[in-house]
C-alpha cells in the first residue's frame, strides 16, 4: 500500500442656448415593443453573466455535457507493473472505488462526470481521500463552494456539511483538479474566461424572446409633422420624448393600433427576416462556445458546411487537442498525491482512451483488425477486449507481409531452409 498516509495532512447639459432652427428638426429615435428600451434607440442592456447564469446558454451547457460525459464514460484504472507491462490491480481498494462507487450515494460515472463538470464550470474540483484503518475507504468529491485554497500557505479549508468533512488540510491531502489556470495553483471558471461572449449570446437570446413574444418589434422615428404651417403648435424635444415613451408603452402592452397627436408624425423603420430571427447571433453563439471550450461545432449540432469526413475529423481533433489534456491533468494529480516516489514507476492511474470509440463499431473493427495485422494483438487479445471466450490457436501472433522477393517461398507457400 502506498505510503500516502504517513505524510502531513444625463450627460452634461450643453453650454449655451441651442439655436431655434434645431428645434424644427427635432426627432426622437424609438424602438417600440422591446423591454428596457431607452429613447436613444438602444434596446435591452447587455446581460451580466455570472456563475450558473451561463447554464442558460444552451450551447455552453451542451459543451459542458460533452466534456464531462466524454471523461465519465472512460474506465479509470489503478494499475501495477507486472511482467514489464501494466495490469489492473484488482485487489487494491482503488479498483473498486474508481470502477464502481467512489463515495456514498454516488456511482463512479456520476463522480467522474461531476468532477470534470465542476473543474470546468466552477474552476476547481476538490477530492478528499477518507482513510479508514490505514486504507482509502472513500474518495469524497467535496460539495460546491465548501473548499477554499490558501495559495500562500498551501492549505485547504473545508466546511462541507453535506459530506461531513471539516478542517484544514495540507496541500497533499486534497486532490485538486482544474483545467484553466493563470498561476498553476488554482483554476479559473470557464464562464469567467468567456464572460463577454456569453453575455452577448444571452442578450441576443433575450432579444429574440422579446421579439417573438410580441410577434415582432415596431421601430420608427417620431418627428414633427412638417406637412402643415410651422408655428406655435410645433412639438418641442421634451414633448416628443413624452409622446415616444407613451407610444412605446402602448405597443409593449400589446396594443396593435395607437393614436398620435395631430402635430406628430411616425415613420416606421422596416426590418428584415434576418433581423427578426437573429440567425447570425445563433451562429456566433456556437462558434464562440466552441472556441472557448475546445468542443468541435459539430458536437454542438452545428451542421453548417458539414460533409461525410467531418465527424471523423472532429473525433480526432477532440481527442488529441481537448480530451487528452483533460485526462492527463487528472491522471497526473492522482499519481502525484496518491502514489509515493518509490512506487511512481510501479503504479499508475490511467484512463482507457480506446473506449472513446467504443460506440463507433466500424472504427473499433478497423482498429482491432490493424492491431492483429501488425502483430500487436493476437486474436484472443481482441476477443478478451470484446468479452468473448478464447479460441484454440488464437494466441498465435500474425504479421501481415506486403513485400517479398520474387520467387521466394513466401509467395509459393513452400518451406525452405531459410524459413526454418
Amino acid at each position: 500500500m502506498v505510503d500516502f498516509w504517513g505524510r502531513s495532512f444625463g450627460r452634461k447639459k450643453a453650454q449655451g442656448k441651442a439655436p431655434e432652427n434645431k428645434r424644427e428638426n427635432a426627432s426622437v429615435n424609438v424602438e417600440l415593443g422591446v423591454n428596457g428600451v431607452g429613447l436613444t434607440g438602444v434596446s435591452t442592456s447587455l446581460v451580466n453573466i455570472k456563475g450558473d447564469d451561463a447554464l442558460n446558454v444552451t450551447a455552453y451547457k451542451r459543451a459542458l455535457n460533452v466534456l464531462s460525459g466524454s471523461v465519465a464514460r472512460l474506465p479509470f484504472r489503478y494499475m501495477r507493473q507486472q511482467g514489464g507491462i501494466y495490469v489492473d490491480y484488482e485487489t487494491n481498494p482503488f479498483h473498486y472505488l474508481l470502477s464502481v462507487q467512489p463515495q456514498k450515494r454516488m456511482s463512479a460515472y456520476d463522480w467522474k462526470y461531476q468532477m470534470v463538470w465542476r473543474a470546468f464550470h466552477d474552476g476547481d474540483a476538490y477530492i478528499w481521500p477518507r482513510i479508514v484503518d490505514g486504507e482509502v475507504f472513500e474518495l469524497v468529491l467535496l460539495n460546491r463552494g465548501s473548499c477554499t485554497f490558501d495559495e500562500v500557505n498551501g492549505m485547504y479549508h473545508v466546511t462541507d456539511e453535506y459530506n461531513g468533512v471539516y478542517g484544514n488540510f495540507e496541500e497533499d491531502q486534497i486532490l485538486h483538479v482544474y483545467f484553466n489556470s493563470k498561476n498553476g495553483r488554482r483554476g479559473v471558471p470557464m464562464w469567467q474566461l468567456g464572460r463577454r461572449a456569453l453575455s452577448i449570446i444571452a442578450t441576443g437570446d433575450n432579444e429574440t424572446l422579446s421579439r417573438f413574444g410580441k410577434g415582432g418589434t415596431v421601430r420608427g422615428l417620431i418627428t414633427n409633422d412638417k406637412s402643415g404651417i410651422r408655428g406655435l403648435g410645433e412639438y418641442q424635444d421634451e414633448q416628443l420624448a413624452k409622446v415616444a415613451s407613451s407610444t412605446n408603452n402602448l405597443f409593449q402592452n400589446g396594443e396593435n393600433i395607437v393614436s398620435l397627436p395631430g402635430d406628430v408624425d411616425f415613420k416606421q423603420i422596416s426590418q428584415t427576416s434576418t433581423d427578426m430571427q437573429f440567425l447570425e447571433s445563433r451562429k456566433f453563439a456556437i462558434l464562440e462556445i466552441s472556441r472557448l471550450t475546445g468542443v468541435p461545432p459539430i458536437y454542438l449540432y452545428d451542421m453548417a458546411g458539414s460533409n461525410y469526413k467531418m465527424p471523423e475529423q472532429a473525433d480526432t481533433a477532440f481527442l488529441t487537442q481537448t480530451l487528452d489534456g483533460i485526462l492527463l491533468a487528472i491522471e497526473t494529480e492522482f499519481r502525484r498525491k496518491l502514489i509515493s516516489r518509490s512506487m511512481c514507476c510501479k503504479r499508475i492511474f490511467n484512463f482507457d482512451r480506446k473506449k472513446i470509440f467504443s460506440m463507433d463499431l466500424l472504427s473499433m473493427a478497423n482498429y482491432e483488425g490493424k492491431m492483429i495485422q501488425n502483430g500487436t494483438y493476437s486474436i484472443n487479445d481482441v476477443r478478451r477486449m470484446e468479452n468473448q471466450p478464447p479460441v484454440d490457436g488464437g494466441d498465435t501472433i500474425y504479421l501481415s507481409t506486403n513485400n517479398a522477393v520474387l520467387g521466394s517461398s513466401k509467395l509459393s507457400g513452400e518451406k525452405n531452409n531459410d524459413d526454418e
